[in-house]
């Protein structure tokens, strides 16, 4: 980088005025931090935390002294109105989440809309998440994808969900809780089919754990385990993208499946799709969409 550039940047962050800084936090290695987080962390008036003490870890490993206060989700309305206040009085607050980048999965979208609106700037300072390491090391396609964060708890809202992300062809990313990867895992196999994936668990920390395979493969692993403890970050293959090999014994062309499927049965074609569907590990939707497709590339 030359030194205009270098210069330049500082000149960008010589702030008297109001300024509310994004600040990206480690997911676990405490290391994985940047000297400008580090340095703003350190000059900012106040550092509003998700949880206060979690960051006080971060805080204290690196000797910053900042006041901090806490901002999270059962609080939000009211320290949203509170940090506006010491933003118009012209100080300068740093937002952090517990681990990774603010707003992604976490509180602050209002706290940023409200800056906004009052004209007050917003500089995210970019850093560790989450859904991005897993994504560039899940080997799945990066070129596109769509972050669709924590699935529902309640099953039926889940299947609902993982219905509407069932067409996108884009790589899919979630957050999930451990007490419910196998029940999502379950549901997952039922409504996408049984897609490619990677599950990276405690990333970037001392158990750090990579599981590949189709989805149905890495919740059959995971059963295994007495328990399942940590992060868990999951990557998913698009419609469509790269298609697992049907179970053994089925055709490779789902036309043929299904054809062969209603001479057998002597069920209408409906019915017929669903049972070959289920046989595949995909919704009908997903089945549908497939026989379209492999319609059409035959025109």
């Amino acid at each position: 980088m030359s030194k205009d550039l270098v210069h330049e940047d500082d000149a960008v962050e010589a702030r008297s005025g109001p300024a509310l800084y994004l600040i990206a936090t480690p997911i676990g290695n405490l290391e994985d931090i940047t000297l400008r987080a580090l340095r703003l962390l350190k000059e900012v008036d106040r550092i509003a935390c998700e949880d206060t003490r979690r960051t006080a870890r971060l805080l204290q490993h690196y000797a910053i002294t900042t006041p901090r206060e806490s901002h999270h989700s059962h609080n939000e309305a009211a320290s949203t109105q509170r940090l506006l206040e010491i933003l118009r009085r012209g100080g300068q607050i740093a937002l952090v989440t517990d681990a990774g980048t603010p707003l992604v999965s976490d509180p602050g979208y209002a706290l940023v809309a409200a800056c906004r609106q009052e004209g007050v700037p917003v500089i995210p300072v970019p850093g560790p998440s989450a859904a991005i390491a897993a994504l560039t090391g899940s080997g799945l396609p990066t070129d596109s994808f769509c972050f669709a964060g924590f699935l529902p708890a309640r099953q039926g809202q889940r299947r609902r969900r993982l219905e509407e992300l069932a067409p996108l062809r884009c790589t899919l990313v979630f957050y999930e809780a451990p007490h419910r990867i196998l029940a999502a895992l379950a549901d997952m196999h039922r409504m996408l089919g049984p897609r490619r994936a990677c599950l990276a668990r405690e990333l970037t920390k001392l158990h750090e754990e990579w599981i590949h395979g189709t989805i149905p493969e890495i919740r059959s692993a995971l059963e295994k385990r007495e328990r399942i403890r940590g992060e868990i970050t999951l990557v998913v293959d698009g419609a469509g993208s790269r298609a697992v090999a049907p179970p053994e014994g089925y055709p490779e062309s789902i036309s043929l499946h299904l054809l062969e499927e209603m001479r057998a049965t002597g069920r209408e074609r409906g019915e017929a799709l669903k049972a070959v569907a289920a046989k595949r590990g995909l919704s009908r939707k997903e089945a549908y969409r497939l026989l379209v497709e492999e319609r059409s590339a035959k025109d």
